[in-house]
């Protein structure tokens, strides 16, 4: 869903749970670039190493599709023989998601938004599936289960990228990654009322594991070729291959 921790500061702020819904997709990408290092960057990086696994007949997934901003690029790169799923939870945020691809100049026929449960979604065999910051807000629970679904519809050779919010591996470290990504926040602009209430309404909602946390989710799964791809202070992503 390309959401995590410091999205959108100062919509739906106070002590209320945050949410994907309402008015926040309006303002999604906006303020998602303000609030994810190297956020572009990333979906630059996504694009180029879905090279080494789409192939002209694929199937491929992103779960969290948000206002479609990442899948639109993925299906421009691609041929339009590439069939491109996106889900979102949210059905405001796949509403927003079709209006942005209406705007585009040429017809993007090979993507589909669905409005669905990640955990629960029937996928079909895919070579390619992406998650950009969404894992993380899968309640703990479900997340295993979760990994376990996608290792299987993936066929072998097929990759698995995702991207997280990642916690430190103990105290120390934690409270070096809050210190610098707190400064980081404060240089694009956002206030201390509005970090401190961002953080108050992701309390329950926004759940990351440590880079080992994910690792060993991902090889319970099933994978044995895990790598590092992207690492900025608490943001990482992990190329899962099958």
């Amino acid at each position: 869903m390309d959401n995590l921790n410091g999205v959108g500061e100062g919509i739906n702020a106070g002590n209320a749970s945050w949410t994907f819904g309402d008015n926040t997709p309006k303002n999604f990408d906006e303020h998602v670039r303000r609030s994810v290092p190297f956020y572009d960057a990333g979906h630059e990086l996504v694009v180029e190493i879905s090279d080494f696994f789409v192939k002209p007949d694929s199937t491929c997934y992103e779960l969290g599709a948000s206002t479609a901003t990442l899948i639109k690029l993925l299906a421009k790169r691609h041929k339009p023989s590439v069939r491109w799923i996106g889900i979102d939870i949210e059905p405001v945020m796949i509403e927003q998601a079709q209006k942005e691809l209406g705007k585009e100049k040429e017809r993007l026929d090979n993507v589909d938004l669905v409005v669905d449960d990640i955990s629960l979604y029937g996928y079909s065999p895919s070579d390619f599936i992406v998650s950009y910051y969404t894992l993380q807000f899968v309640p703990p629970r479900l997340r295993q289960e979760l990994l376990n679904k996608i290792y299987k519809t993936l066929n072998w050779g097929g990759a698995f990228l995702m991207f997280e919010k990642v916690r430190g591996p103990d105290a120390r470290f934690q409270d070096m990654m809050t210190s610098l990504y707190t400064d980081y926040k404060l240089k694009q602009s956002y206030s201390s009322e509005e970090i401190i209430a961002k953080s108050r309404s992701l309390k329950g909602i926004l759940e990351p594991f440590s880079t080992q946390g994910n690792i060993d989710l991902l090889k319970r799964a099933g994978f044995v070729d895990v790598v590092t791809v992207f690492k900025y202070i608490c943001f990482e992503g992990f190329l899962c291959i099958k």
